[in-house]
This record gives C-alpha cells, sequence and structure tokens, in this order.
C-alpha cells in the first residue's frame, strides 16, 4: 500500500491563527482556526501588535489541537509547510519560526507558502473536478487579483488592483456608514434590506481592455455622498448606501472576471478569498458564468477566510515539484506571486 503524504500546515498571516493537517493534498484531516475578529473590532481593524501578540498565545495549543482531531503526531508529518508571505511581518514571523522549529527539530523537509497561491489552492479541497488551467479572480481584504492558474502551482497575474483592495474598501464604508469590523459581512448582510439602484454609485473600469481593479473611486463617492447628505441635512438610508455600494463592486469584479475567462480561452472559472464569502458576489458570478458557458467554482465559507487547511494543500503541489525551503527562510510581508518557488 502506497503510503500517503502527510503536511502539517500553519498560517498566521493576519489574525487568524490555523494549523492543519493535510493528507495527499485533497483530505483535510484538521483545521484548527483561532480567530482575532472580536478582540479587533474593539479598534475598528486588526492592529498589527496585538495581532502578532496574540499568534504568539494561541499558535502551540492550535498545532497540537490540529495533530489531535487528525489522530496523528509530528513524526508522521512528511513535511511542515507555512505561509511567509504576503502578510502582517509580524503575524508572518511567528508562523515562520514556529514552522522552522518543526521542521528542524524533526529533520522534515518545509515548505513556505504564498498566501494569496493558499487561497487559490483552497478551491481543490472540495472541487475534486478542478485541474489547471483556469482563471481565478482573488479577492480579499489586501488584495484583488486576476490570476491565470497555469498548472499547479504555476500562475500569472494578469490583473490587480491599483489602489485599495477590495476588502478594504468595504472595510473603509463600513466604518464611514457606522457599521464597524469586519465591513465585508456587515455590509453584506445590510444590503439584503436595501436597495441596489438607489444611489448611482460609479463603477470604475479604468482604461479599455484593462483587467486592473480600482477602487479608491467608489470609496470616495461613498464618502462624498454621505458629506452631501450631512450638508442638505438629508436622511442617510444605510441599508442603500450598503447596497448600491456592494452592487457598483460586484458589477466591476464579475464583468472583468468574465472577460478575462473568454479572453484567455478559458471554461473554468474559481473565486478565492475573503470576500468570495459575499453572497451577492458568488449570485452574481454564478448566474454569469452560467450565461457564458463558464463552470464556476468556489470554496464553502470556511476556505474563503483565512486557514490552513488551503496552505497545506498549495505546499501539497510544491513538495511534490521538489520545492524546499531553508532554515533561514523569513517572513516577506510583500512577496509576490511565484517568488516562492
Amino acid at each position: 500500500m502506497t503510503k500517503k503524504n502527510l503536511i502539517l500546515a500553519i498560517e498566521t498571516s493576519c489574525d487568524e491563527t490555523s494549523a492543519a493537517v493535510v493528507e495527499e493534498g485533497k483530505e483535510i484531516l484538521s483545521n484548527i482556526i483561532s480567530s482575532q475578529i472580536d478582540l479587533h473590532k474593539l479598534y475598528g481593524g486588526v492592529v498589527p501588535e496585538i495581532a502578532s501578540r496574540k499568534h504568539i498565545e494561541k499558535i502551540n495549543y492550535v498545532i497540537e489541537e490540529a495533530l489531535e482531531k487528525a489522530d496523528k503526531k509530528l513524526e508522521d508529518m512528511d513535511a511542515i509547510a507555512v505561509t511567509y508571505g504576503p502578510g502582517l511581518v509580524g503575524a508572518l514571523l511567528v508562523g515562520v519560526a514556529s514552522a522552522k522549529a518543526i521542521a528542524y527539530g524533526l529533520n522534515k523537509p518545509l515548505v513556505g507558502v504564498h498566501h494569496i497561491e493558499g487561497h487559490i489552492n483552497a478551491n481543490y479541497i472540495e472541487n475534486k473536478d478542478l485541474k489547471p488551467p483556469f482563471m481565478c479572480l482573488v479577492v480579499s481584504g489586501g488584495h484583488s487579483h486576476l490570476v491565470l492558474v497555469k498548472d499547479y502551482g504555476t500562475y500569472e497575474i494578469i490583473g490587480k488592483t491599483r489602489d485599495d483592495a477590495v476588502g478594504e474598501a468595504f472595510d473603509k464604508v463600513a466604518r464611514a456608514i457606522g457599521l464597524g469590523y469586519p465591513g465585508g459581512p456587515k455590509i453584506d448582510k445590510l444590503a439584503q434590506e436595501g436597495n441596489a439602484k438607489a444611489i448611482d454609485f460609479p463603477r470604475s473600469y479604468l482604461e479599455e481592455g484593462s483587467y486592473d481593479f480600482s477602487f479608491s473611486g467608489i470609496k470616495s463617492a461613498v464618502l462624498n455622498y454621505l458629506n452631501q447628505c450631512k450638508m442638505k441635512e438629508l436622511s442617510i438610508n444605510v441599508a442603500d448606501i450598503s447596497a448600491s455600494f456592494q452592487d457598483s463592486v460586484v458589477e466591476v469584479l464579475v464583468n472583468k472576471a468574465i472577460q478575462a475567462t473568454k479572453d484567455y480561452k478559458m471554461d473554468q472559472l474559481a473565486l478565492a478569498g475573503g470576500v468570495a464569502a459575499n453572497s451577492h458576489l458568488r449570485k452574481k458570478l454564478a448566474q454569469t458564468c452560467k450565461e457564458n458557458n463558464i463552470k464556476m467554482y468556489y470554496p464553502s465559507l470556511e476556505y474563503c477566510t483565512d486557514n490552513a487547511a488551503m496552505i497545506g494543500v498549495a505546499a501539497y503541489y510544491d513538495y511534490k515539484k521538489g520545492v524546499r525551503h531553508s532554515y533561514n527562510l523569513n517572513a516577506v510581508p510583500n512577496l509576490k506571486i511565484g517568488q516562492n518557488k
């Protein structure tokens, strides 16, 4: 009987401390996530220093729980995987230090993983029929990318944000209208009570043929609208603002993703990242994919937000290709896709 590869994966790029045991790149034996959302709510957003300290407190317990749930021991692992960029440098360092210590102590291979590549690979967990090549729309608090997935572990960025990431825009708008942090889920929920056509917020498509994104304009438009309402002493309908803002953003994301998929002659489009949990984006993209005979894939909500399972899946394909990192691996907060190979 052929032995199946086991990877212990660690993810600490922002405000989730996570560890997972992944078998043969497809089966998730455990995926433990300790979230700090309730803590950072008090400050209206993630405080890097607090995030780092909380990772230090939680990391060992999370790893132990992941191994216990998987009914495995550290000695059973074939490799240790860890996110080493992009992300908050202090937070990343906690995971990297832990992974290096375990790998060194057990004399196991160390595989550093790019955080965004992890999000893309989350699509393989439940969609067993998904195979490269395909187009992927990556949308999160720090990233908005259109990525051509040429093969397992081989990517080409064809479009990205020129200013704010889409998740960042959601958080800033949510703060402006008094919803607080985290903005994405709160706007998504409130938007269901509002009229998406109530306010005509701008759609930014940039120059013709561009696959890049820009969300600073829509953010400014919302702030200007709020200021005008206050100056004129007009009532503000927060649900309508949420729905109109969300509709504007989703329309651009969907249209650009579909256009890129067609232009590159792909018939598969995947969705990844924290904003992939947005219900309006999922619904609109699924509808438009169906109209254009494109098969759509997306992870379940558990695998949209930051988690170690997706890091373990990404690491598996790199591990099989012979990717190894030395014990001087460091955190790289601005790591570019493909630099980790």
